[in-house]
């Protein structure tokens, strides 16, 4: 990160400007993802009252529901990837932020299958290009030298708001349970956690029209002085990328390495949410947990988490290698999800697993997206980083599928489980097959 020193005044202008970056960007595009992904993932807490109220609502139909998401994110992910390149990315955000807040405190109303693959399918929809959009638009204010960290501390809302949603989801699945937990303005528990978690979104989705700045150049919060140079410092990094080869994004788009980093994401995507869906499931089915108790053993895996992104993220910028940052918290985490079948009967050894997966599927995400960024550019970038994203997150609809199906076939997670640890060792060997991310930064 450079030298630390303790006033303004003797920092040059570049080095005043990437403070300011962190400062000012960071905590607001956190804050987003923290609602985005509980608003895409509680469902996982939701189902356990929202399949005693709805018939029909078993683990297959859960499962399908919680994937056909990411058929709606797939389709419209690469166009709004390119728009926050060539557009506005604070536009652009503030509608997407907008949109899914009220999908998904629609949710609630749903009272069939089809009411609830809609919802999920038009979520995904509304969602569509926020995640590769933030990267994009990090690339925008962030150097090489500073990316993994800065998406180390933007990706790490994915687990903080595993860590916090559980317990106030509980809060809200009381509603409506007994004397005491009255319904609330006639809706129970479940309905409630898609509304209070809906509602956030519209309102951080116009705080982000104010409050984001699209580049440097028009950031009125840095003098023009360190305007001038960051932009500076970026250009001379595009430069340098645009020297080696200048790519269209329909070249990007074929390209065999972005190709592979699609099918690499696909297969660990596929594993993290099989788990992230199934976990409150799994561990009800096989320790008969009461809510209490179960939310609070759902923070744990996601506290390993985000201490392994941050870390990862730190170390990957300092030694600029992003290849094996990437692939050996991935391979940890897929040993530990095969080993957690074999852990049933102890509960400390299986939330063990679950931890250690956890870290697994999380930690690698600073360095892993650190790589596009060092054979792309500009649209280019973009669009690559939509279509990986967009395939990888097809994962997201099969993860969840097959465990579903599964336990649905079989009555156990157990063969689900196995699934989803092979295919994040196929994740492992793409990654290790690009040939890019070894420490020279090309």
């Amino acid at each position: 990160m450079g030298t630390v020193v303790t006033s303004d005044s003797v920092r040059t202008p570049l080095e005043a400007a990437r403070r300011k970056a962190y400062q000012r960007l960071i905590p607001l595009t956190f804050l987003c993802y923290v609602i985005a992904y509980v608003d895409r993932s509680n469902v996982a807490i939701a189902k356990l009252t929202m399949t005693k109220d709805l018939p029909g609502f078993d683990n297959a139909v859960i499962g399908f529901g919680a994937g056909v998401f990411f058929i709606g994110y797939f389709l419209l992910e690469i166009p709004g990837t390119l728009i926050i390149e060539r557009w506005s990315a604070r536009k652009w955000i503030s509608r997407i932020m907008i949109s899914w807040g009220i999908i998904a405190a629609l949710t609630a109303a749903v009272k069939t299958p089809m009411h609830f693959y809609c919802v999920r399918f038009l979520l995904g929809l509304a969602e569509a290009g926020f995640f590769p959009g933030i990267i994009v638009y990090l690339t925008h204010w962030f150097t090489s030298r500073d990316r993994a960290r800065a998406l180390a501390y933007f990706f790490v809302a994915t687990p903080f708001a595993q860590i916090v949603s559980p317990k106030l989801s509980n809060m809200l699945l009381r509603i409506g349970t007994d004397a005491q937990h009255p319904p609330v303005l006639g809706m129970v528990g479940w309905q409630w956690v898609y509304v209070a978690w809906g509602i956030p979104a519209v309102v951080l989705g116009v705080l982000t029209l104010f409050f984001l700045t699209d580049r440097p150049r028009a950031a009125m919060w840095l003098t023009p002085e360190e305007r001038e140079a960051l932009e500076n410092e970026l250009e001379r990094e595009r430069a340098i990328q645009r020297a080696k080869r200048h790519m269209t994004v329909l070249e990007a788009l074929r390209h065999p390495k972005v190709l592979m980093l699609a099918g690499a994401y696909f297969f660990i995507v596929t594993g993290n949410y099989g788990v992230e869906f199934f976990l409150p499931s799994i561990l009800q089915r096989w320790y008969g947990m009461p809510m209490t108790t179960l939310t609070s053993v759902l923070m744990l895996p996601p506290a390993i988490a985000l201490i392994g992104q941050l870390l990862v993220g730190w170390n990957s910028d300092r030694t600029k290698e992003r290849r094996l940052h990437s692939v050996v918290p991935i391979l940890i985490g897929a040993v530990a999800l095969a080993l957690a079948p074999a852990s049933r009967g102890n509960a400390t050894l299986t939330i063990a697993c679950f931890m250690v997966a956890a870290f697994g599927v999380k930690s690698y995400l600073p360095a892993f997206w650190s790589l596009p960024s060092l054979f792309l550019t500009e649209a280019a970038a973009a669009g690559s980083i939509g279509l990986i994203n967009s395939v990888g997150n097809l994962g997201g609809f099969l993860g969840p599928y097959v465990i579903g199906k599964v336990e649905t076939l079989t009555g156990s997670f157990v063969g689900g489980l196995y699934f989803l640890a092979g295919f994040m060792t196929l994740s492992v060997v793409v990654i290790l097959k690009l040939g890019i991310g070894r420490g020279d930064m090309r």
